[in-house]
């Protein structure tokens, strides 16, 4: 049972501004709600520039979280774009390393890269929701689907099964004070989709962000972002990969299918889609370009053997179930399940 809550800004600082201070209430007041204790970590409340000019003081922040005993859960505030800036702060000397427990720590997208840290240093985490996205939703409680999975997640400490959703919701373009209340746009979805491959397959998950896993190889977005991914071997070797099943969901940039493929493509030349056991795609934000998503995928990975299976209820797209990275997963798209052995 989680009783104590430290949020960490690790990539952004949007928390630690005036224009979100509503919806930073509604989440604190929802996890009071849950019995739970909640702490900002002494930077995270700092404000968008602050964060981003002091990578030392996030990753100080995350290290404290990780050694204060009290504290049962790290969740992220929300995502952001330069969260491999602490990648000197934690392995220079081996920090995350001696700093490694057993607390949750949740979040998604940018975060995509701290997931991959603790990954290196043999850390399980939770992919799939953060602080601002999830427990601040505006209207009157967070989503129902989102919810199911955050309260199994601090009620057991981890997550036995995902299922699909029944909808899917249109991304808010207004988060102001008077949307307070105010209900998300839904429709009604058709489950987990086999694109190709064996419905039921088995393996360890971890991925993320295509957005942000794309940049451990190309530096348009960030130039020094390959050098430093390289430096430190972010990325693991096709070995660690063998048997694994790669997660891929897509960002609010909405990436063009041409910059799709160049990713798939960046993936493709690192040899993981020879050893992998499968991959799970989620579904993209307001469902913009799944059907090119698809294509490109089938055309790059050029293997009709390799498990594909798409709309996945994880990521940018809400609402958002929860997937535990470093346990063994089955997925089993015949009766509509990705159950986990933890």
């Amino acid at each position: 049972m989680i009783k104590h809550i430290a949020i960490v800004s690790l990539s952004s600082g949007t928390i630690g501004e005036d224009f979100v201070r509503h919806e930073v209430d509604i989440g604190i007041k929802r996890l009071n709600d849950f019995g739970i204790t909640v702490t900002f970590m002494p930077h995270a409340l700092k404000g968008i520039e602050y964060v981003k000019d002091h990578p030392a003081e996030r990753a100080a922040d995350l290290l404290q979280a990780l050694n204060v005993p009290e504290i049962d859960m790290i969740l992220c505030a929300i995502g952001g774009d330069d969260t491999y800036r602490l990648l000197p702060y934690l392995f220079e000397h081996n920090e995350l390393v001696d700093a490694v427990s057993n607390k949750v720590f949740l979040g998604f997208s940018d975060t995509t890269i701290n997931h991959f840290m603790f990954h290196k240093v043999g850390m399980k985490t939770f992919y799939g929701q953060s602080f601002l996205s999830d427990v601040c939703e505006l209207d009157k409680d967070m989503l129902p689907y989102t919810k199911k999975y955050f309260q199994e997640l601090i009620s057991t400490g981890t997550i036995k099964e995902v299922r699909p959703s029944n909808i899917w919701y249109e991304e808010r373009t207004d988060y102001g004070i008077d949307q307070v209340g105010i209900p998300l746009k839904s429709h009604s979805e058709h489950g987990f989709e086999l694109l190709q491959g064996n419905p039921v397959f088995s393996g360890e998950i971890l991925g993320g962000c295509i957005d942000s896993i794309y940049d451990f190889f190309n530096g348009d977005c960030h130039a020094d972002m390959p050098l430093l991914c390289n430096k430190y071997r972010l990325f693991p070797d096709k070995e660690d990969w063998a048997g694994k099943i790669l997660l891929l969901e897509s960002s609010e940039e909405k990436m063009s299918p041409k910059k799709y493929r160049k990713a798939v493509m960046a993936l493709k030349e690192t040899g993981i889609f020879d050893v992998i056991s499968g991959i799970l795609i989620g579904k993209p934000m307001d469902g913009t370009y799944e059907q090119e998503y698809k294509q490109v995928l089938v055309d790059v990975i050029d293997n009709s053997h390799l498990p594909i299976v798409c709309n996945i209820n994880i990521g940018h797209a809400q609402p958002r179930c929860i997937i535990p990275f470093g346990v063994d997963a089955t997925v089993d798209i015949d009766h509509q399940v990705i159950r986990f052995t933890n």
